[in-house]
């Protein structure tokens, strides 16, 4: 089989809302996308995904290439106690039910995404940011937040402290695949969560990012 052009691939990945449908697919593309996670529990069940659907549906996007479900992004509006309030995955998210949304919130928050692995050459991760981005700016919200995983911190816990780790990464001293992709996304390192999620590949530790909506209104 031929090969398809990238530009021509990356123009047949469609994002679009999650339907209940969908769920089947995204659950298994979990256990996919996250083997490690997926072996300790650690992935969205389908009464998960169903109610993300119920309270924000708006937040909810998946990733299509020929029919296939090959990415999807799961989000949550919040309003942080401070600005960089130092929290875990489930401070931010209230629980895999995302009972801490709030449509008076101030902030996008990225609880997940997550993209096959066999297909990702094709632009996916980027397009479902740029959904988020979207929506953000559509929901004139401040901002998008997250706490993004530091995958390969496992292989240097005996050299590096997480900041020196994340300080080498951004100096493109070590190569960290969502923290180097976040970056050129135009997210900013803000400081290290730790104690973030269970993540035996970040050591529980997360990077807290950030995007600033450059079109936000401030409410009167």
């Amino acid at each position: 089989m031929n090969k398809i052009p990238t530009h021509t691939r990356h123009s047949h990945v469609i994002i679009r809302s999650m339907t209940i449908d969908d769920i089947p697919k995204i659950v298994e593309l979990q256990k996919i996308a996250f083997p490690v996670m997926a072996a300790e529990g650690v992935y969205w069940k389908p009464e998960q995904l169903k109610t993300h659907l119920q309270i924000f549906p708006q937040g909810q996007f998946v990733a299509e290439y020929y029919g296939k479900i090959v990415g999807s992004c799961s989000s949550l509006i919040v309003k942080l106690k401070s600005e960089y309030e130092e929290h875990t995955w489930k401070d931010a998210c209230g629980d895999s039910f995302f009972k801490n949304h709030n449509p008076n919130g101030d902030s996008l928050y990225g609880a997940d995404v997550s993209s096959h692995p066999d297909h990702r050459r094709l632009g996916v991760a980027t397009k479902l940011y740029h959904a988020r981005k979207t929506l953000t700016i559509n929901l004139n919200l401040r901002r998008i937040i997250a706490g993004g995983r530091l995958i390969n911190y496992c292989e240097h816990v005996t050299e590096f402290s997480p900041l020196e780790y994340v300080n080498k990464v951004k100096r493109h001293e070590i190569k960290e695949p969502v923290l180097s992709f976040q970056l050129r996304n135009g997210f900013k390192f803000i400081k290290i969560l730790p104690n973030y999620m269970k993540d035996s590949r970040s050591l529980n530790n997360a990077a807290f990012i950030e995007w600033k909506n450059p079109n936000f209104v401030e409410k009167q």
